[in-house]
């Protein structure tokens, strides 16, 4: 086999590359063995197949620098890296990485795992490069998706003014997780018509070439014009008006003409765009069919491209997803805000029944945000839902533009916590401290699926910025009989007892019920309260808790920095000086990746490891 061959960076230049398509078939061969069992990111990865072996043929790893947006695309990366072995292990606790990491390898130049970024980060390495007269090239890879995002376009405009070489690799494969969508996909669209492009240029030049006397010239000028021939007949061009030499489009599948245009770009003195052509889910018929479903994907059966577990019980997204269908009947006013993820946030059924009153801007939650507030200034109740971790990406315009003018937009935020696999990137440990620092800001988690459904009734009624926060995985159903109507600022008491108080914060609650039975199996008599809203604080309650407890513990899967329980010792130490908190929380460490379990027990917030924090601190 040929990829037995490969051991390390640059063994792929020992292999002739007219036998590139059996490589191409093994590395799909062995991405769909594996990820059949350990789930991952297989559509993207199995369409990038071949501009990755021509990628690492033509440069030179660790040397040059290749830069990959959001990174989801990098397996093959991995493997001509001499990472081969690490897959059994893939996206496991201590185990390879689903992106590039630096740590991992000298061959991944950028961590990644969001969108957008990589131009800007290879603009930063071709400016320190030059400024330190240093001989490397550097090449940022971009997807046509993460190309709807704002950064992306920050960074061309940047790119231009370079003097010395810059490739920028453009994979476009009509998707990011979902269809894409916006003028920039059209524009894309409209260069995809490479053979109408080619069949008129080629009859320009025929007919020119038989003008008898000027004709051959006039093909030899235009060659040498700056715009050159495709400037005249493809409209806009809008990479090489901004001063990016544009390559292209070419089949990404095509390994010989890819590695002689990648030549071409090394050649060109300043910024060149490469325009690549590929199939997202190539070589796998169920991947080709439901790209999005394959987009991340857990352990499947290989022969039908069917899950192998059973997903049992509804979801966070599921709960969610029908409360927006039910809000699309009776709220006429709500409308749903997606940053080119229907499917991941739960809105699919929202669009497919109410599509007028539902919005997908593309890879730009700067833009979803600020969209949402003039929705909001127009008399609409915009619910904005969004991963935490990508959130992160829109603090300005939620503090200037929906904070500061106190408007009525509803934050519905996904994937809350350690959310496992994906690691540090996806991580969403930070959005309690984020949110809850901002005036005019409402923040809420809900304890079960049933409070999911009751808070997102709430946050229509409300008036003014309020974030429902809430976690991956199955939805928890206990505690049923406990659904106190929602009132503003005031928390759930579910067990009263006295001396300590146990105060989680939403997917907490149901391991603040395991660390109850655990002291009650020790003739303890615990309090237990259901938080609801990190913001405003129900200080009614901490100040009740206070007669008759020594000792509160709070716990949430945030950052212990800013989070739920830094504000509740700042409140107890001011008020009730002689209350004991504790806090557990995530520490203030990026969370690698691996399951859920397993991490929240690494990080000390899983039942027993607070049950023994608990132990350890009390005394009475």
């Amino acid at each position: 086999m040929l990829l037995e061959q490969i051991k390390k960076e640059n063994d792929i230049k020992r292999i002739p590359p007219e036998n590139f398509p059996q490589l191409a078939q093994e590395i799909r061969e062995f991405l769909l063995e594996h990820l059949s069992r350990t789930g991952g990111h297989l559509a993207s990865n199995l369409g990038a197949v071949e501009l990755t072996m021509a990628l690492h043929y033509v440069f030179d790893l660790p040397k040059d620098k290749i830069i990959w947006d959001v990174g989801h695309q990098s397996y093959t990366h991995k493997i001509l890296t001499g990472r081969k072995e690490g897959f059994d292990e893939l996206r496991k606790f201590g185990g390879l990485s689903g992106f590039p990491k630096r740590s991992e390898s000298s061959c991944d130049a950028y961590d990644t795992g969001h969108s957008s970024t990589s131009i800007s980060a290879g603009v930063g390495y071709v400016s320190a490069r030059d400024l330190s007269n240093e001989d490397y090239r550097v090449v940022s890879v971009i997807g046509d998706g993460a190309l709807t995002g704002g950064l992306a376009y920050e960074a061309l405009n940047n790119a231009a003014q370079l003097k010395r070489n810059f490739i920028i690799v453009l994979n476009d494969n009509k998707m990011s997780i979902s269809e894409n969508v916006g003028g920039i996909s059209q524009y894309l669209s409209n260069l995809r018509t490479a053979d109408s492009y080619t069949g008129l240029k080629t009859e320009v030049k025929r007919t020119l070439n038989k003008v008898p006397g000027i004709g051959p010239a006039m093909v030899q000028r235009i060659h040498k014009t700056k715009d050159s021939i495709k400037q005249l007949f493809i409209p806009g061009m809008f990479f090489e008006d901004m001063g990016i030499k544009y390559l292209g489009p070419i089949s990404g599948h095509d390994c010989g003409r890819m590695i002689q245009v990648l030549n071409e770009a090394r050649k060109v003195e300043g910024p060149v765009l490469v325009h690549v052509l590929t199939e997202k889910g190539r070589g796998y018929e169920p991947a080709m069919r439901h790209p999005a479903r394959f987009h991340g994907t857990a352990a499947f059966d290989l022969e039908h491209g069917i899950p192998l577990a059973n997903r049992g019980k509804a979801n966070y997204t599921d709960i969610f997803s029908t409360v927006m269908r039910k809000f699309g009947d009776r709220e006429k006013k709500v409308v749903a805000v997606t940053a080119a993820m229907p499917d991941g946030t739960g809105l699919k059924r929202f669009r497919n029944m109410f599509p007028e009153r539902f919005f997908d801007v593309g890879i730009a939650e700067e833009h979803a945000v600020t969209f949402a507030a003039g929705l909001a200034l127009g008399g609409l109740i915009p619910v904005v839902a969004v991963y935490s971790s990508f959130l992160q990406r829109a603090m300005d315009q939620v503090i200037e533009d929906v904070c500061l003018q106190n408007l009525h937009v509803i934050f519905a935020v996904d994937r809350a916590g350690i959310v496992g696999s994906d690691g540090e990137t996806h991580q969403g440990c930070f959005d309690l401290s984020y949110l809850s620092m901002i005036p005019n800001m409402t923040v809420m988690a809900p304890k079960n699926k049933w409070e999911l459904s009751d808070m997102m009734k709430f946050a229509v009624r409300h008036n003014g910025p309020i974030a429902v926060r809430y976690p991956r995985g199955a939805a928890y159903d206990g505690l049923e009989e406990y659904r106190e109507p929602m009132v503003y600022g005031k928390s759930e008491m579910i067990y009263k007892g006295k001396d300590i108080a146990l105060l989680p914060v939403g997917s907490m609650v149901k391991t603040g019920e395991e660390v109850y039975h655990l002291l009650k199996e020790e003739e303890k008599n615990p309090t237990l309260v259901n938080a609801r809203f990190v913001k405003p604080l129900d200080t009614k309650m901490l100040d009740s808790l206070a007669d008759d407890h020594k000792m509160i513990v709070t716990m949430e899967e945030n950052v212990k920095s800013g989070g739920f329980g830094s504000a509740v010792l700042a409140y107890m130490h001011e008020r009730h000086p002689q209350i004991r908190v504790v806090i557990a929380a995530v520490p203030d460490a990026f969370i690698s990746h691996g399951s859920p379990d397993v991490l929240k027990k690494e990080v000390g917030i899983d039942a027993l490891s607070i049950y023994k924090k608990i132990k350890e601190a009390y005394k009475g």
